[in-house]
């Protein structure tokens, strides 16, 4: 049976998810021209979930740590968390905040690209420098997730809040989420999932915790099927709720413009993982941090909108398209676990900056989301031009000496030097005298001690003339690092 809208639908969940009568589902799934046309993707002919999964929900307790299990909410965090949603003629006598009237910041003026200015007067001033609730400014949580329903439309949304149910939280940059994520799912001994090469904060951040990071070969087209399952064959499916089999609970992937690589998975191996992680049971952490920077025209569905099972953790982040410094990122996965992040926010940053915050939503309310969209649409084209840049300048000077293949999302070129095995001495030492600096692609191996004859370069900063005099500093490295091993 194949599905004609852009999601993975049983029958039962389809009914749930559209409002729509069971004779109406079965046209839909069937693939007979009908659809929804809520799901933003739904030129996808899908293949429709398997039978064994129709009625499954997620036991989300099991994939807690024991840290994570043992939170309990904060009774002063819980009281600033409510008074933010309460009118202002509550009085409250409970919070201990200090006043805003000692503040010395009474306002602030932004201009903007455009010409055109955001003020933040002094009542939304004291607002913004004041605590916040945990979980995000309410107002701005409110327009991150309906431009979450506009772009991925999750499943999920229509769920009881105990099912999994598509929540988000704020957080300071999408590398806080992700942080506690990870300290939120991982124990020691833990066989963790990720893309190889990956992300090097993704590393830090998950060998403090004492997993077993598995590496799941990529290609020029991200995480390849055949390899994860050929890994998780090593497990019993049934084993999954086992935790003496160490059967693997997380996957971890960047599925547009990696990091290193600038791979990007395509919707047919989305869905292949999906269905993998549903026979072993696996959260699926999806770190999309360049999902905005995609060159193709439309935007590639991603996994939260296909997940049926609320599954699904995906990282989100305003630092490559309106600032990295505000540090805005935003989670959004199911309510169980979101709520479990909030816990850990409580006792530790509190909250993501509200001045930021403030910022923000004030710049996407005057935008809307037409004008977020054309903010993006002039963000895609810079970075698509500067990659092209680069890769006119890797035409010209590295052919021959080096591969590699346009990325279609991010800001990496991934390249391999031919006849250099092992590029970290090369780059660390003998870069630096030719006045060219890249990364060795070591630094992106699960173990920075094994050899990688990559190098990543990035083309975000650089003027193109800049890239072509890098290339051609680059090339002349190689040719005298090749004659010296010969």
């Amino acid at each position: 049976m194949k599905a004609s809208i852009g999601v993975l639908y049983s029958v039962p969940q389809g009914c749930t998810a559209y409002g729509v009568k069971r004779s109406r589902m079965c046209r839909i799934l069937s693939g007979s021209g009908e659809h929804t046309g809520t799901a933003h993707w739904a030129k996808a002919v899908l293949p429709a979930v398997s039978s064994r999964l129709l009625y499954s929900y997620m036991n989300y307790a099991r994939f807690l740590n024991a840290v994570s299990a043992a939170r309990r909410e904060s009774p002063i965090r819980a009281l600033t968390d409510r008074l933010a949603t309460l009118p202002p003629s509550v009085i409250s006598l409970a919070g201990g905040v200090p006043n805003p009237d000692t503040f010395p910041l009474k306002s602030a003026s932004v201009n903007l690209s455009d010409g055109t200015k955001i003020d933040i007067g002094s009542t939304l001033m004291k607002r913004a420098l004041q605590y916040s609730a945990t979980a995000g400014v309410p107002e701005l949580i409110t327009w991150l997730k309906d431009l979450q329903k506009k772009l991925h439309n999750p499943p999920t949304m229509t769920y009881s809040p105990d099912k999994g149910k598509m929540e988000l939280c704020v957080t300071s940059g999408s590398q806080e989420g992700l942080s506690k994520v990870f300290e939120m799912l991982v124990s020691p001994g833990d066989n963790v999932l990720l893309d190889a090469p990956t992300y090097s904060g993704t590393i830090a951040a998950l060998k403090p915790l004492g997993c077993n990071l598995i590496g799941v070969p990529t290609d020029q087209h991200g995480i390849v099927p055949q390899a994860l399952k050929d890994i998780l064959s090593k497990w019993s499916p049934e084993d999954s709720g086992k935790p003496e089999k160490k059967n693997p609970k997380l996957l971890y992937t960047i599925p547009n413009g990696g990091n290193p690589t600038g791979a990007s998975l395509s919707t047919e191996r989305k869905i292949e993982i999906y269905q993998l992680a549903q026979q072993y049971d696996l959260i699926i952490i999806e770190d999309d941090p360049y999902y905005f920077l995609q060159f193709n025209k439309e935007f590639a569905p991603s996994f939260l909108s296909m997940d049926i099972d609320g599954r699904v953790i995906r990282a989100d982040s305003m630092s490559k398209i309106l600032s990295s410094g505000l540090r805005i990122g935003y989670v959004t996965g199911p309510k169980p676990l979101i709520d479990r992040v909030i816990l850990h926010m409580q006792v530790s940053t509190m909250h993501t900056s509200a001045f930021s915050q403030i910022l923000i939503l004030e710049l996407l309310s005057k935008w809307g989301v037409e004008g977020f969209m054309e903010h993006i649409e002039g963000v895609k084209k810079f970075y698509q031009t500067q990659r092209d840049a680069l890769l006119a300048s890797a035409e010209k000077w590295l052919t021959g000496l080096a591969e590699w293949h346009s990325p279609s999302a991010g800001m990496f070129l991934w390249i391999r030097i031919k006849d250099v095995p092992d590029t970290h001495k090369m780059i660390m030492q003998k870069a630096i005298s030719k006045e060219i600096l890249l990364v060795p692609g070591s630094a992106f191996n699960l173990n920075s001690a094994d050899s990688s004859s990559y190098v990543r370069a990035s083309f975000s900063l650089s003027s193109p003339e800049q890239m072509d005099e890098g290339f051609k500093r680059l090339a002349s490295l190689i040719v005298e690092e090749t004659k010296a091993r010969s």
